[in-house]
């Protein structure tokens, strides 16, 4: 993909399908003058960057349609190339038309995120930054977009580039040891290296962290609404969705696989799982139900567990919350325990006995009471609404990947230094680290990972 910048890309830049307007991208050294062989209006070549001109479209005599060019000289543009952005109207025929066009006259047919990838090769944007551009695109709840906004400008970037530069120092006076082997002199102050390669494990432990938060708000919270058979938990579901999404009945057992949906609180995105009601069963279906219930609780961030407590004695439900907790501390998950079909007039004879298991939500899912306070207590138990936006945060799995190898390269400078070992393996380990973080940033790719991680963007990105 890296090898045919010469040539001009041209793809459509707005979603597929009929629309008022759309916008077509060229890409390249002759995207100006390809557009302007077959733009009937002013002269584009003659024209400044950063303008937008009237004219017509035309395929010989044949007015395609009317258009707005609008012109990116290089190098002050997305892909520091010469960049034209056609609008025109939204017609599928039109934009086939326009595209059929501009190939016709020497232009060929943009790969997804081959506009991206060139920001990245002409020094635009850095590997990660370049990723958060799909990340920015997908983004669905205002936290993940804070997130991916925050990344594209360079926060992980600056956070990489500053331990690169330490480490590079240290590496660079290693290597003069290495040419001074013979004579035993020392450049690189083992104690120093020793602070610095603890000061930078310290902040590469906190980016590792920080992939559990980055890849919740990335992808949502992921929410379990667990309980007993007929406890109301797909009512629940159908209210917080708003929708008749999963099937109720009185008949106990109706869900017997896990219902997903998502919806976004106050900017933050919640993925409720509606699962299998928990209890003995002979039903081989139902039982595999419940199976995959503790599956999903297993993986999940907050686990909602419904209770009528009307129907449930404080013994069992201790002896559930007691199974409950231990799956929740092993995954650092967090509960909600909420209790159904009670309403502002049942709810103190309902809930009396059961103070003892600590704080209580109690809801009616079918009459709709206190939903609201319990979106704010899902709110408050992913505690993402407030997220820093200095802080930087990892949320791409090839990141974590990388940072986990540079964390094992830096333990391994660690160890040498404390032993100690001679020059050229503490260099060794330290090279790897550089790899490792470079990975991320781009300063160190291969054609398959640029193939792998621009594939995955959508055609005119």
């Amino acid at each position: 993909m890296s090898l045919h910048q010469e040539e001009t890309i041209v793809a459509l830049a707005t979603p597929a399908g009929i629309g008022a307007i759309g916008v077509i991208r060229l890409s390249g050294p002759e995207a100006i003058s390809i557009t302007n062989k077959v733009f009937y209006g002013k002269n584009l070549e003659a024209q400044d960057s950063h303008t937008i001109h009237f004219g017509t479209l035309r395929d010989g005599d044949f007015i395609i349609d009317e258009v707005l060019v609008s012109l990116f000289v290089a190098p002050k543009s997305y892909t520091k190339e010469n960049v034209v952005e056609i609008s025109c109207h939204g017609s599928d025929y039109i934009i086939a038309s326009i595209i059929k066009l501009m190939i016709k006259n020497g232009a060929r047919a943009a790969k997804a995120g081959e506009f991206t990838l060139r920001a990245f090769l002409n020094g635009g944007l850095d590997l990660s930054q370049a990723e958060a551009v799909a990340d920015l695109i997908a983004s669905s709840s205002k936290s993940a977009h804070q997130l991916a906004l925050q990344q594209m400008r360079g926060g992980f970037s600056n956070e990489l580039k500053n331990l690169r530069e330490q480490l590079i120092h240290f590496a660079s006076m290693i290597e003069l040891e290495l040419d001074f082997s013979e004579e035993d002199v020392e450049f690189a102050n083992r104690d120093q290296l020793k602070q610095l390669i603890l000061a930078i494990n310290k902040v590469v432990s906190r980016l590792i962290q920080s992939f559990e938060m980055g890849n919740v708000i990335k992808n949502g919270v992921p929410v379990v609404i667990a309980g007993k058979p007929n406890v109301g938990k797909s009512t629940l579901l159908n209210v917080l969705l708003n929708e008749e999404r999963a099937i109720v009945s009185d008949i106990a057992g109706t869900t017997r696989d896990t219902v997903e949906d998502e919806i976004t609180l106050k900017g933050v995105r919640f993925r409720f799982i509606d699962t299998a009601g928990i209890r003995e069963t002979a039903d081989i279906i139902e039982a595999k139900g419940v199976e995959r219930t503790f599956e999903k609780i297993k993986s999940s961030a907050i686990v909602l567990y419904l209770f009528d407590p009307r129907e449930t004695s404080l013994t069992e439900l201790k002896a559930i919350m007691d199974d409950l907790h231990q799956v929740i501390q092993e995954n650092n998950s967090k509960l909600l325990l909420v209790a159904n079909k009670t309403d502002e007039t049942q709810v103190n004879n309902a809930l009396t006995g059961f103070e003892s298991l600590g704080e209580i939500l109690n809801i009616s899912a079918k009459e709709k009471y206190n939903i609201q306070l319990l979106e704010d207590e899902l709110l408050k138990a992913a505690n993402l609404s407030q997220i820093n936006k200095d802080e930087v945060i990892v949320s791409n799995i090839r990141h974590l990947e990388a940072l986990q190898k540079t964390e094992a390269s830096l333990s391994r400078v660690l160890h040498g230094i404390d032993n100690p070992v001679t020059s050229d393996f503490l260099a060794m380990d330290i090279k790897q680290a550089l790899y490792y973080l470079g990975e991320i940033t781009g300063t160190v790719t291969t054609d398959d990972l640029l193939e792998n991680i621009f594939s995955k963007f959508c055609i005119g990105k």
